[in-house]
């Protein structure tokens, strides 16, 4: 196996962990009595995961890696995990808002509404730039840009935030 796979094979189970994870949430909140906001946008985010995912694994197997953009994206891999450990249970790839509990306002969220977008923004961008792909960093980039202007969008309207 080489490093290439390597890194796409441990992306790849990071991201079926996280949509157990993510499920599992999902399925607690709304026992809890939350309620579930856009919803038809969520299919287009899948969409940009799966397809910038998979264009990975079809055209960088076998490419040399740039050990400065896998630093970059390890990084970023730090910031994903405070992410998802300071919203512990609360934390699903969903729009998720259960009502009269306060918003998370520790770890990045001192700094940021949405740490876990500007984590999600830089993986989109860097994991093509490991295999060398400025192209598909771009396109994915554009792609991502627009979903999550609709995203975020309608998760700060659930927050109340506007």
């Amino acid at each position: 196996m080489t490093l290439g796979i390597l890194v796409l094979a441990l992306v790849t189970a990071e991201r079926l962990f996280e949509l157990w994870l993510s499920n599992r949430n999902t399925r607690r909140l709304l026992a809890d009595g939350a309620k579930e906001y856009g919803r038809r946008h969520y299919p287009w985010i899948v969409a940009v995961h799966v397809l910038w995912l998979a264009s990975m694994w079809w055209l960088a197997p076998g490419r040399p890696l740039n050990f400065f953009w896998l630093g970059i994206y390890l990084l970023l891999q730090a910031g994903r995990a405070w992410t998802l450990s300071t919203l512990g249970s609360r934390w699903t790839t969903r729009i998720i808002v259960l009502p009269q509990a306060p918003l998370v306002r520790s770890g990045p969220y001192r700094w940021v509404n949405h740490p876990n977008y500007v984590v999600v923004v830089g993986e989109i961008a860097v994991l093509p730039l490991v295999f060398g792909f400025w192209d598909l960093a771009i396109l994915f980039s554009l792609l991502n840009a627009a979903v999550l202007s609709v995203r975020i969008r309608e998760e700060n309207k659930a927050l109340g935030r506007g």
